[in-house]
């Protein structure tokens, strides 16, 4: 199913800092930068434009980007498909998608019958959310791929490489 490779995989927790120490102690995971009370540019749940208030960590163990997300209201959104107010879990795995073949894949999804449950522009970069939980269990993110955006990702995996788990584990 997919066509380029999978970078990551996000789960939804109460705490993203909490997520970030515990998986740190655990697996050696970090160090992670934040988005706080992220906002988008365009954003759309199931068609409409329901933006919840979610904050974001993105860190890497080895080759694997983790991401966590926070909710921190009860709009409806694609994190509160899944979960309940103080429940936890694994959310979905992304896949960087070169910026020219963005709507090509998204209506590839769609076609093998993957509505798509949200999509946002947001850092100057298209996302989607393909709902693929009765295959994959949680939703498939097609995320595009434009130069500044594989920068910031390889700056923090270069960060998780040289980093000796000491010193600041989360910023921003």
């Amino acid at each position: 199913m997919l066509r380029y490779p999978l970078f990551q995989h996000a789960y939804f927790v109460n705490s993203i800092d909490d997520a970030c120490h515990k998986w740190h102690e655990t697996l050696g995971a970090g160090p992670f930068v934040t988005a706080r009370h992220h906002k988008t540019d365009r954003f759309l749940y199931r068609g409409e434009p329901i933006e919840a208030d979610v904050s974001y960590a993105f860190g890497y163990l080895g080759d694997l980007m983790l991401q966590f997300i926070e909710q921190h209201d009860d709009k409806p959104s694609i994190y509160r498909e899944m979960y309940s107010k103080g429940e936890e879990g694994f959310h979905h795995i992304g896949t960087l998608v070169p910026v020219a073949d963005f709507q090509v894949e998204k209506q590839r999804f769609v076609s093998m019958g993957f509505p798509v449950a949200c999509e946002l522009y947001a850092d100057r970069v298209d996302a989607a959310y393909l709902d693929t939980r009765p295959v994959t269990g949680g939703f498939t993110e097609i995320h595009g791929d434009p130069p500044h955006i594989l920068e910031a990702f390889a700056r923090w995996r270069r960060a998780h490489e040289t980093w000796d788990g000491t010193g600041t584990l989360i910023t921003g």
